[in-house]
């Protein structure tokens, strides 16, 4: 199908896209990567009448460390991410998804801001926010307004972004010494939406003992999701195979799946622990490194 018609802007800086969005309201959409809204507007599920390209402002795509702070510009393509040094050297977490989602054509135009401002389950950056204890920053008339990444998805589509404000940014804690991460999903074939997902980030001590833990699953519930339990499970102990075991457990028991073309809700309960699991290897092998 072919989208409605739409009037289409393209302002240069962010005041003029946010005068724009106090203008048109509920009738604009922005456009960044463009790879969720427009594939929407084609088959007609969205039919803004205003299109706010948003790709014309500078300064949303940098990736820096300020104040022990990584932050990353909401225009930041996922093929940035995937090719930074500076990922590379401190979350390796953006190496294992950014190569899980969709194509490299794909990648060199999806941005991670869209990719949460979306506001689906099934997409992948959500659950290495959540990992990641993540903070976003959406921009609108009064300024800049942090919102802690469990604070940020409030249902399908549905974010915590005003119809006035623009993702600008995401800010996550620099990790400390013994630190590691990972990320994987179990997918039908390449590119395709995750049968089940998970984010893992811990840090150990000396000792072996785990001091931080954050879980973040993908598509096992309708809003992302973080492992509360299983978090809870692995902190302040050592990481024995019985303590992953039950840290898996939980967060099996705690999705709420649902059964379509990828499975039913049993076995994707159970792929959820078996990459619990995988993925706090994972990261505890990064820590150790």
């Amino acid at each position: 199908m072919i989208a409605a018609e739409f009037n289409y802007e393209a302002p240069t800086t962010l005041d003029e896209a946010i005068a724009l969005l106090q203008k048109y309201g509920d009738e604009a959409k922005i456009l960044s990567g463009g790879h969720s809204l427009i594939p929407m507007m084609k088959l007609r599920f969205a039919s803004p009448e205003h299109i706010i390209d948003i790709n014309g402002i500078p300064g949303l795509a940098d990736i820096n460390i300020e104040d022990e702070t990584l932050k990353i510009g909401a225009l930041t393509r996922e093929a940035q991410l995937e090719h930074s040094d500076l990922l590379k050297q401190h979350f390796p977490i953006f190496g294992d998804v950014t190569k899980l989602i969709a194509d490299p054509q794909v990648r060199n135009m999806g941005t991670i801001g869209g990719n949460l401002a979306h506001g689906d389950a099934a997409n992948d950056h959500p659950a290495v926010m959540m990992a990641l204890n993540a903070t976003v920053v959406a921009t609108g008339p009064e300024g800049n307004r942090e919102i802690p990444i469990d604070e940020f998805f409030y249902g399908f589509y549905t974010t915590a972004l005003q119809p006035d404000e623009i993702l600008t940014e995401i800010r996550i804690p620099l990790p400390g010494p013994g630190t590691g991460s990972a990320y994987h999903k179990l997918e039908r074939k390449v590119g395709d939406y995750a049968t089940a997902g998970v984010a893992v980030q811990l840090t150990l001590d000396s000792n072996g003992v785990c001091t931080y833990a954050g879980i973040g699953l993908t598509n096992v519930n309708p809003v992302p999701l973080r492992a509360t339990r299983s978090e809870e499970a692995l902190r302040g102990k050592t990481l024995t195979d019985e303590v992953i075991a039950e840290a898996a457990r939980y967060a099996s028991e705690d999705c709420n799946p649902s059964a379509d073309l990828r499975g039913d809700e049993e076995y994707k309960r159970a792929m959820v622990g078996v990459l619990v699991k995988r993925m706090i290897h994972k990261a505890a092998e990064r820590a150790m490194a």
